[in-house]
This record gives C-alpha cells, sequence and structure tokens, in this order.
C-alpha cells in the first residue's frame, strides 16, 4: 500500500486545511449577518402601534447602513476565496515538488556510469565474438551493416572510456562540469547500445530460419579448436621449461580454461541437437547460442597461447641487442651532460645477470630495459623502439584476453585503463601503453579474485558465467549473451 507520504502531503495536514477553511467561511458569514442584522431590525414593520413620522436625519443613517451590506460581504467573501485559493496553491506546490526525482548524487552518478561502461563493454565484446559464426553462413555484403553497426558501437564505446578516463584523472575540476562528464558517458554508452539493439532483430532473422546450418558450422569450429586447444597444452611445458615456472604458469591457466569452456560447449551442442532433432527450435537456438560464445572464448585462449609463445620467442632474440643498445644510450647521455635515471645502470646489469643465470621471461627483461631509459633522447630510435613496442603489444594482448574471458566479474576500472592503453599504444607511446596495460591486468584479476573463481562442475556452467558467455540469471546459469545491447542481447530466456 503506497504511503501517504509519498504522494507529498499527510492525511491529517488536509484534514486540517479543510477544518481552516471551513471556520474561515463561517465566519464570513457571521460577521456580514452580525453588520446586517441592525439594517433587517430596522426595516421590520410594527406590529403594536400605528406608523408614525420619523426624523430626516435616522432615514440618512439607515440608508448608510443599507449602502454598506453589499460592499462588505463582497470584501468578505472576497477574501475567504482568496484565502482558500492560496492554500490550494500551496498544496498544489507541494505536491509537485514532492513528486520530481531527487538529483542524482555525485556518488550515484559515479555508479551509473561505472554500469553503463560495463554493459555497453559488455554488449560490444559480445557482438564482436557472435559475427564469425554469421559469416559462415552469410556473404559480406549482407554482414556490412552488422559490422559496421559493431564498429559504430566501439566507436562511441571508446569515447565513453576516454572521458571516464579525464573524469577519474580528475579533469574537469568543476563540480557542474564533472556532472556532465558523467552524462556524457551514460549518452555514449547508451547510444552504442542503440545501435546493437537495433540491428539485433535482423540478424537473428537471416541467420535462424533453418538452425541445422548454424548448427553445423559451430560443430565444425568446435572441432578445429579442440584440436589446437590440445597443441596449446602441449606448448605449456616447453614454455615453463624454456621462460621459467612464471611463463608457464599463465600458459597453462591459459590452456586449462580454455578446455573447460570447449567441456561447456559439448555440453551445449549435444543439448541444442538433440532440441533441433525433437523439432524445438526455440531451446535449439538457445543452447547453439551458448555453445558459440564458449567456443569463442576458447579460441580467444588459445590464440593467446600461442601468441604468448611466438612473442616470446621474438623478445628472446631481441634481449642481448637491446642490452647493447641501452648501454650506448647510456653512455651517449653520459657524454653529453644528460642526467641518467637513477637505476638505469643496475636494470641493465641485473639483466645480463639473468641471460646467464638459466630459464627467464624475455618480455619482462625487455619491458625493464626500455622503461629504465624511456625518458633519455635515443631510447625510441633502433633496436629499443623495436623492444618497446613488442613489450606494449603483448602487454595491451594479454590484459584484452584476461578481460574479454572474464567479464562477467571484471569491473569499470580495468576495462578504461585497458582502453586508455590502446590509445596511447597507437599514439604511439608503447612504454606508457605497457604500464597502463599491466595495471589493467592487475585491477582485472583483482576483481575476479573479489568476485571469487568458480567451483570446477562437470558442464563447465560456472565458468561460462564468469565469461560472460551466459548472464547467470536462471538455475542453469541463464541465456546466453547474443549480438545486440542492453535491451536485446539476453533475449534468449527460456519462456
Amino acid at each position: 500500500m503506497t504511503s501517504s507520504l509519498v504522494r507529498g502531503r499527510p492525511r491529517h495536514a488536509t484534514a486540517h486545511i479543510r477544518v481552516r477553511v471551513a471556520h474561515a467561511l463561517v465566519g464570513a458569514v457571521a460577521g456580514a449577518g452580525w453588520l446586517a442584522l441592525p439594517v433587517l431590525a430596522a426595516q421590520e414593520p410594527a406590529t403594536a402601534s400605528p406608523p408614525r413620522a420619523a426624523p430626516a436625519a435616522p432615514q440618512d443613517d439607515e440608508s448608510s447602513a443599507v449602502d454598506l451590506i453589499l460592499p462588505v460581504a463582497v470584501l468578505g467573501a472576497a477574501g475567504v476565496v482568496a484565502a482558500y485559493s492560496y492554500i490550494r496553491r500551496g498544496r498544489r506546490a507541494s505536491g509537485a515538488a514532492s513528486s520530481l526525482p531527487a538529483a542524482p548524487t555525485p556518488a550515484g552518478s559515479d555508479r551509473r556510469a561505472r554500469a553503463a561502461l560495463v554493459e555497453a563493454d559488455d554488449s560490444v565484446r559480445a557482438s564482436e565474438e557472435e559475427l564469425p559464426f554469421a559469416a559462415a553462413l552469410l556473404d559480406e555484403r549482407t554482414l556490412a551493416p552488422f559490422r559496421h553497426a559493431v564498429h559504430t558501437a566501439r566507436t562511441e564505446l571508446s569515447a565513453a572510456f576516454a572521458l571516464w578516463h579525464r573524469y577519474e584523472e580528475g579533469e574537469p575540476r568543476d563540480p557542474g562540469d564533472r556532472g556532465q562528464t558523467l552524462a556524457g558517458v551514460v549518452g555514449r554508452c547508451a547510444e552504442a547500445g542503440r545501435v546493437l539493439d537495433a540491428r539485433a532483430g535482423e540478424l537473428d532473422r537471416l541467420r535462424r530460419p533453418e538452425v541445422g546450418p548454424a548448427l553445423d558450422v559451430a560443430e565444425g569450429a568446435f572441432r578445429r579448436l579442440t584440436a589446437r586447444a590440445a597443441g596449446a597444452r602441449a606448448t605449456v611445458p616447453e614454455l615453463r621449461e624454456r621462460y621459467g615456472p612464471a611463463v608457464g604458469a599463465r600458459a597453462a591457466g591459459c590452456a586449462e580454461e580454455a578446455m573447460d569452456r570447449l567441456v561447456f560447449a559439448t555440453a551445449r551442442l549435444n543439448e541444442a541437437r538433440r532440441a533441433a532433432d525433437s523439432g524445438e527450435k526455440g531451446r535449439t537456438v538457445r543452447q547453439l547460442r551458448a555453445a558459440e560464445g564458449s567456443v569463442a572464448q576458447a579460441g580467444i585462449l588459445v590464440a593467446g597461447v600461442d601468441r604468448t609463445a611466438r612473442r616470446l620467442g621474438e623478445a628472446a632474440a631481441l634481449v642481448s641487442a637491446a642490452l647493447t643498445g641501452a648501454e650506448a644510450v647510456l653512455a651517449g647521455a653520459r657524454a653529453t651532460g644528460t642526467p641518467v635515471p637513477s637505476g638505469a645502470d643496475d636494470t641493465l646489469a641485473a639483466v645480463r645477470t639473468e641471460l646467464t643465470a638459466g630459464p627467464y621471461d624475455p618480455l619482462d627483461a625487455l619491458r625493464r630495459i626500455t622503461r629504465a631509459l624511456v625518458r633519455l633522447p635515443g631510447a625510441r630510435s633502433g633496436v629499443l623502439d623495436t623492444a618497446a613496442d613488442l613489450v606494449a603489444r603483448a602487454a595491451v594482448g594479454e590484459a584484452e584476453d584476461f578481460v574479454a574471458v572474464h567479464r562477467g566479474a571484471v569491473g569499470a576500472d580495468p576495462r578504461s585503463l585497458l582502453a586508455a592503453a590502446v590509445r596511447t599504444l597507437a599514439a604511439p607511446h608503447p612504454v606508457e601503453a605497457a604500464v597502463l596495460a599491466r595495471r589493467a591486468l592487475e585491477l582485472a584479476e583483482r576483481d575476479v579474485r573479489a568476485h571469487g573463481l568458480p567451483e570446477s562442475d562437470s558442464l563447465g556452467t560456472t565458468g561460462a558465467v564468469l565469461g560472460g558467455v551466459l548472464l547467470g540469471e536462471e538455475p542453469d546459469g541463464g541465456p546466453p549473451v547474443s549480438f545486440g545491447g542492453p535491451e536485446t542481447r539476453g533475449r534468449f530466456r527460456t519462456g
């Protein structure tokens, strides 16, 4: 039951107003009657004695009294009406004011912007993941509007992240301008979602008339990826032996998560095939879309292992040349009297020691070399520039993969830093981009730990929820995420 306070005024206050208005009306009528009594009494005819001629002066007084009755009555009534109207206006103004929504607080606007960024980023990522499966069934001309929608949404999202990054750094400083910045973040995210929502139904109409071909495509992608995942698992011991336990542990984690997603995809593909054989089109589509999302994430994880192995090999081939180039830069700085960063010599000496001490991470070695010399003239030339670019791309790629396959738990801050790293790398400022990407990865890993790692289950459902393949709204993990914005991406719900 709705409280009377929500409507703007307590009931007892309304009753008091009515009583006061009634009292005012009665008082006005009584006052007018009291003024009229003497005149009315003087005009009553005598019943006991015959009429006598009255003096002239009393007749003038009686006429004056009669003339006063109407003005006094009118004034009294006008006063009552004015008082009543004033009270009514006060009531209406009070009710209107209470019905207005409360102005958002800075903390509320901040939370809203964060949620909008996460939701828009999830929508763009899920839409990008579905396009390869659609491309296997549709020609490029038919698919072009959907690629354009994803590109437009990505552009709006990038602008929103840029606004948010400035806001996080304290710009602008004026509270009003900061509120406008947050409104701009939410508006950009809403536009990204709107663009994707507008195309979601059309993609369904093109993809879903016959689910059989789409199911064949997903099963083919699953089989190819299963073979690649086996190769990635075989790569892990080699990486551990060559580059040390830390590198091996990261690669092993990616390979294990890839297998978890493939287990989930196996179960959902089997369910989709059974549903298709039974003629249950809605259930087939739901299970198929879940399998597609899981296959896409397994592909990201397997590709991450392969890409890491390749970049580690490239980095190992560069370390010695980078050390020589760094020492030359330091010597040139000393020759010209340029201040040398503190600790630069120690960093280079430590890396040289690692080269002969056993397995080491060559990407980490290059990162330390390039970061130690970033402010010196010559640090952005030759082999050092190549090394900085390789390190930055590896760091951005690792952070990107982690966010993509754990988006069910990753918040706005690591996503914003990752977007900033991408912009900084394009500037190009590779050393700074690598720093931002590493920080983004640290925050994303923190968010996943705070969320809680999923308990292992035989069907891989908890991993799919953590990865954002499922929305987690129902006992079986919820609807699969599909192409679209916030209004449509979870449309394959049961019922």
